[in-house]
C-alpha cells in the first residue's frame, strides 16, 4: 500500500474516533546524520506519535527558531540532499506503515521541480507536504501535482489571519490545517495560550478539515491543554532539543521515544 493522503486522513479520523487529539512529531532529515534522522523518526513513532513531519533543512528558515536552526545547520553541513529527505520518508514509512509528511519551504521544491518532487515523494510513500511560506494564491501548480499524486497540501494559518483569509486558505488545503499558536518562530514556550484556542475556533468555522496546533508545545501538560481544543498537537523543537542535549545518538533516540510516550499520554488525558 502506498502512503498517501488517505492514510493521513484515516489516521486523524481514528484518533478522533478514540476521542483524542493526534500526536504529530516534527524531526529534521539528516540530523544528526541521515541514518540517525531515520532512526529518530522511527523512535517517535515507537513512542506513540501518530504522524511525523520530516523537515527539509533550509539555509533561510523563516519560521524556525534557534533549536531547529541548529539541527538544520548540522544536517546541511553534513551534505544533506533532497534525495536523503526522500530516503528518510521511504524508510520511516516502510518500517512503520504510518503517515510521514515533509515540511519544507518553497524554494527547494521550486529549484528541484514541482513534478519531480511530488512524484518522488508519492513514490517514497509520503502522505503530503506542509508548506509554511507558499502563498495560497500562488499554489495552483503545486496543488495540481499534489492532487495527481494523492498528496496532502497543508497550509499554515496564524493568529493574524483574518476570517476571510482563513476561508481561502482552508478551501485550498487538504489533510489538515496547521494552526501556528502564536506569532513568531518555532520553539518551546511556557504557555501555548488562548490565542491558539481562538484561532482553532475561527479556523474550524471555515472548514471540516482537522485543525492541528504547533509552535510552543513541549511537555505532556501543554499537549493535554492543546488537545482540549485541537484535532492534533504538533511538537518539534522539544524533540530536537532532547537530541541536542543527549550525550550520544542512542541516548538521543531513547529521549525521543520517551518524550513521544509522555506526549502521547498527554493527548489522551493521562498526563
Amino acid at each position: 500500500m502506498s502512503g498517501n493522503i488517505n492514510l493521513l486522513d484515516d489516521t486523524l479520523a481514528a484518533a478522533k474516533a478514540e476521542g483524542r487529539s493526534a500526536l504529530i512529531a516534527y524531526l529534521p532529515a539528516g540530523f544528526p546524520t541521515v541514518d540517525g534522522g531515520i532512526a529518530a523518526v522511527k523512535a517517535a513513532f515507537d513512542g506513540g506519535a501518530d504522524v511525523v513531519e520530516v523537515g527539509l533543512p533550509h539555509s533561510d528558515p523563516v519560521l524556525d527558531g534557534p533549536v531547529i536552526q541548529t539541527a538544520d545547520d548540522i544536517a546541511l553541513r553534513g551534505g544533506l540532499k533532497i534525495r536523503d529527505v526522500m530516503r528518510t520518508v521511504r524508510e520511516a514509512f516502510e518500517a512503520t506503515g504510518k503517515p510521514v509528511l515533509v515540511m519544507t519551504y518553497w524554494n527547494p521544491i521550486d529549484r528541484y521541480g514541482v513534478e519531480r518532487f511530488t512524484a518522488e515523494l508519492a513514490e517514497a510513500g509520503g502522505a503530503g507536504c506542509i508548506l509554511p511560506d507558499l502563498p495560497v494564491q500562488e499554489s495552483a501548480l503545486w496543488r495540481e501535482h499534489a492532487d495527481k499524486h494523492g498528496l496532502a497540501t497543508v497550509f499554515v494559518v496564524a493568529p493574524s489571519s483574518k476570517d476571510e483569509r482563513l476561508a481561502t486558505i482552508t478551501a485550498a488545503g487538504s489533510g489538515f490545517v496547521y494552526a501556528a499558536s502564536l506569532m513568531g518562530v518555532t520553539g518551546t514556550r511556557a504557555s501555548v495560550g488562548e490565542q491558539a484556542q481562538e484561532l482553532v475556533g475561527r479556523t474550524k468555522a471555515t472548514t471540516d478539515l482537522p485543525v492541528c496546533v504547533g509552535l510552543g508545545v513541549s511537555n505532556a501538560r501543554q499537549a493535554a491543554e492543546v488537545a482540549g481544543f485541537a484535532d492534533g498537537v504538533i511538537v518539534g523543537s522539544a524533540f530536537v532539543q532532547r537530541m541536542l542535549d543527549a550525550e550520544d545518538e542512542q541516548a538521543g533516540l531513547a529521549a525521543v521515544r520517551a518524550l513521544a510516550g509522555e506526549l502521547a499520554d498527554g493527548v489522551r488525558g493521562k498526563a
